[in-house]
């Protein structure tokens, strides 16, 4: 039976009916359910396969990976959709658990379908992280409940819940405030708005307060609130003034920190000269709305009054024009920097009417007069604030490799975003399984080519362990059993860094006849039944392991001799063994090695990467690329499109200058954060080598800028911090800002890369990326729309390691029978050879009443090792041996 066929078993319809996935319409009401990726593709392979492999068997469905922990089970923070989890309909998991059973204590993940609409547009969707707010009263905040809000529910909603936690009269009139996380307090009057427009989110406390019965609030009395009309009596240096975070809003903040000390945009605010110039008729902006928000949040933050405001309204307007800000998942500050530098231009524009300009050729004519029409042309459409000071003019060079073509335009820029060099080396951390017991897993970081193989794995690894490579087996293991065996011949892009990877060393001669044959071998304990839990009993703990064992040597008698030894104990010399060969038992006179593993001596190196110098960066982007096939060219000469090669060069720079490293790298497979260094000056950042345009003779315009901003990002790809560096335009000093906290800084803690742990100091302020200057004015803006270069931190595979030979499995001395000594030993085998293959069945746990779906019934799985080795000498099954000493659960 095929994936669809079981899809169609599980919602119970006929074959041809369309299954659910991420394109179908989501039904109205029926919940989804979260399921783990690596489970649900396991799944999915066993299901599809129609063999009997046991190590596809998927076991329990165990959504631990999900989980921050197992005893709150709250979910992790920013799961990715069908990379961490899928969803599937509530019949679909019911079937689900009804076959294989949810892993001990763990609680299904239940998420509501809401249904909402963004500007006009009506949508459903999952709510996988539901706002969870801590509701409590203003006499008593120390006891606060928690409560889950969809984004759609409206405040008064929130009020109501808090009134019933509460037990709160109906004749009693309340009111709720939101406590922010500076510890000030807002009332949130309006409770007709959603939670998503009120920009609440998870964490945050929400206090209700009942009015008293002589008819008076308590929060009038003095410091029953600490409401924000108490910052009206602060005093302090305009400017230096934080933004309260509103739950993953710190992008948000920091984009607007930079672009608030560009003097001369907050001037043009402070001094109201864009109430003249709003253009609320513009189709390509917003109506005036985001510069008039913009606005009130730059008169706010440089009135002096305020320690930090609560940028509420602002992020509302943001989400409203861009949905993909909406809600509280972490976001580019590049990316916001962008839309809200468009977002003001347009609103700004002071071109009322734009219109049509039609585009000519260079055709042959001076560089300097089609480059002047360009701007000419750009500004009879686009003339506002944005453009006077951030707008500058690339040269594009386009050249036809078949007929030779030469294609020169000149298109305006905001801001430059310049490649960081990609190093062509990655750093993998994995686990080497020796063949010997008695060593213990060692856990190694090895350096390999990005675009190499999984063989150029084991190669590096070979001059650590000195194993040779083609005694290795690279494996993923996950939930205890392995999920995936890679060839040689794979590309290592096919594993992720968050992979747990293992690698084993097996007997040599493989693939020589009456070589060894590698079995792989999983553990587990038996546990007391429980009633209404179809596969209990069966719990796999440790890594698995890969076992050798010569093919020349294996014999019944060796393996499934009934084991009449009590305890853990060893009872024979397996030094005498036919099969002894370092693949199955410690030595022994050696104790068996306590639980973990032990670190290479390479886990301590740390790899220094050189710097790179911004003006490298800058180098890199000019360079002369080829275009990829999925962007070609067309040529007019060739009527055709081409893979031209372009140059881009600049050509005039604009009176602010945003630099943005392009610190992200995305692959088809894989996505990561560079953290390359990049060293850049505080003053005279010199742009003169990169401009083209000739300069006159008679004093040429210098072309220098001195850093303003600096955009800070701490963490990786997925989750992290924003911070910012700027220099206040009035004072001339340096201060720090993160979140709601403005702290002072000396400039040379922004030139220096300082210590990670210091609060102030980002673990690379050498790569802010961004210089703003203003030629004229002697100030510059710097911003690093994306992260400065912290050195990532190394996370050890989380897996649970047995002691090396947990299994004490003891072989005999001359004739007599195998003995297994240790009960919590389970042999799951799967056989590497096709040939083998084919006659092997493995064991699997018991289905429920309703069995798996499969294209054929299941056969009655053996119980040990004896078992195996029988079906593949095709032999029959014989008498179960050894009462409570017998493995696996029989299939009827």
């Amino acid at each position: 039976m095929r994936l669809n066929s079981a899809l169609d078993v599980a919602l119970g319809r006929g074959a041809g009916t369309r299954g659910w996935g991420a394109e179908q319409q989501l039904g109205p009401s029926p919940p989804r359910y979260l399921l783990e990726n690596h489970w649900y593709q396991q799944w999915k392979e066993y299901v599809e396969s129609g063999d009997q492999n046991s190590s596809s068997f998927p076991g329990h469905i165990n959504n631990s990976e999900l989980f921050e922990d197992l005893e709150s089970f709250r979910l992790k923070e920013r799961l990715v959709e069908s990379e961490e989890y899928v969803l599937v309909p509530e019949d679909v998991w019911n079937k689900l658990v009804s076959w294989y059973g949810l892993e001990h204590d763990q609680p299904p993940i239940e998420r509501k379908v809401r249904g909402g609409g963004i500007l006009g547009h009506s949508t459903q969707k999952v709510e996988v992280y539901p706002v969870e707010l801590y509701l409590c009263q203003h006499n008593d905040m120390d006891s606060p409940v928690t409560a889950q809000f969809s984004r759609v529910d409206t405040i008064d909603a929130v009020l109501q819940e808090a009134r019933r936690q509460f037990e709160v009269p109906p004749e009693d009139e309340t009111r709720v405030w939101v406590k922010n996380s500076d510890g000030s307090c807002e009332r949130l009057r309006n409770i007709h708005m959603t939670v998503l427009d009120a920009c609440l989110s998870t964490g945050q406390v929400v206090i209700m307060e009942t009015r008293n019965k002589d008819g008076t609030w308590p929060s009038s009395r003095p410091h029953v609130m600490n409401s924000v009309e108490d910052e009206e009596l602060y005093r302090g240096q305009p400017g230096v003034c934080g933004l309260t975070n509103l739950g993953n809003t710190c992008f948000m903040n920091s984009a607007f920190q930079c672009l608030s000390n560009v003097p001369p945009l907050t001037e043009y605010f402070l001094n109201n000269h864009y109430l003249g110039e709003l253009n609320f008729s513009n189709p390509l902006g917003m109506k005036g709305e985001i510069a008039e928000a913009y606005a009130d949040l730059v008169k706010q933050a440089w009135s002096g009054h305020h320690r930090a405001i609560v940028p509420r309204m602002f992020k509302t307007k943001v989400g409203h024009f861009a949905s993909q800000f909406l809600g509280y998942q972490q976001h580019d500050a590049q990316e916001l920097l962008s839309f809200l530098l468009d977002g003001l231009h347009e609103d700004l524009n002071r071109v009322k009417r734009k219109e049509y300009v039609e585009l000519r050729d260079a055709a042959g004519r001076p560089d300097e007069e089609v480059a002047e029409e360009a701007w000419r042309n750009h500004k009879r459409r686009n003339d506002s604030i944005i453009v006077d000071i951030f707008h500058g003019l690339f040269k594009s060079t386009l050249v036809c490799p078949a007929c030779g073509k030469v294609s020169v335009t000149f298109d305006p820029f905001c801001y430059l975003s310049v490649p960081l060099p990609v190093s062509q080396e990655r750093a993998m951390e994995l686990f080497f399984v020796y063949m010997d017991p008695s060593r213990k897993p060692q856990q190694h970081r090895v350096v390999v080519p990005k675009a190499g193989k999984v063989l150029d794995l084991c190669l590096a690894l070979a001059k650590h362990t000195g194993v040779p490579a083609e005694q290795m087996m690279v494996a993923d293991v996950f939930s205890h059993r392995f999920y995936k065996l890679y060839q040689v011949d794979e590309a290592l892009s096919c594993i992720l860094d968050r992979d747990d990877i293992f690698v084993y060393e097996v007997a040599g001669g493989l693939a020589e006849p009456g070589g060894a044959l590698v079995l792989p071998v999983y553990l587990r304990e038996r546990a007391p039944p429980r009633d209404g839990d179809p596969g209990y009993g069966v719990v796999l703990f440790g890594h698995p392991l890969l076992v050798s064992v010569p093919r020349s040597q294996l014999s019944w008698d060796a393996l499934y001799g009934p084991d009449g030894a009590e305890g853990l104990g060893q009872s024979v010399n397996p030094r005498d063994s036919p099969l002894w060969g370092g693949a199955l038992g410690p030595p022994p006179d050696s104790p068996v090695p306590r639980q973990g593993y032990v670190k290479h001596e390479c886990m301590g190196h740390v790899q220094r990467r050189q710097p790179v110098k911004l003006r490298e960066c800058v180098e890199l982007f000019t360079t002369v690329e080829t275009l990829e096939e999925e962007n070609p060219w067309y040529c007019p000469t060739c009527k055709r499109h081409q893979l031209a090669t372009k140059k881009l060069d600049l050509w005039a720079l604009p009176e602010v200058l945003i630099i943005h490293l392009k610190r992200f790298s995305y692959t088809r497979l894989a996505r990561e954060k560079l953290d390359t260094l990049v060293e850049f000056p505080i003053r005279d950042l010199d742009f003169s080598d990169f401009i083209i345009k000739p300069r006159a003779d008679v004093a040429p315009a210098p072309h220098k800028y001195d850093l303003i901003a600096v955009s800070n990002h701490y963490g990786s790809l997925r989750d992290g911090h924003y911070t910012t560096f700027a220099r206040n335009k009035d004072s001339g000093h340096w201060f720090y800002f993160d979140d709601s906290s403005v702290s002072p800084v000396a400039e040379a803690q922004i030139e220096v890369s300082p210590d990670p742990a210091a609060p102030l100091k980002p673990t690379d302020p050498s790569s802010p990326v961004c210089s703003c200057p203003l030629p004229r004015r002697g100030a510059r803006f710097s911003q690093q729309a994306l992260l400065p270069h912290s050195n990532p931190q190394t996370h050890p595979v989380r897996v649970l390691l047995p002691p090396p030979p947990p299994w004490g499995a003891v072989l005999p001395a001359g004739p007599a029978p195998a003995r297994f000594s240790q009960q919590a030993l389970l042999c799951l085998t799967l056989s590497l050879s096709p040939a083998v293959e084919s006659r092997l069945c493995p064991v699997l746990p018991a289905p429920g009443p309703d069995p798996p779906p499969r294209h054929r019934p299941l056969p009655q799985a053996p119980r040990c090792w004896g078992g195996l080795l029988q079906r593949l000498h095709g032999g029959g099954l014989t008498p179960e041996v050894g009462g409570e000493r017998s493995w696996g659960p029989s299939h009827s």
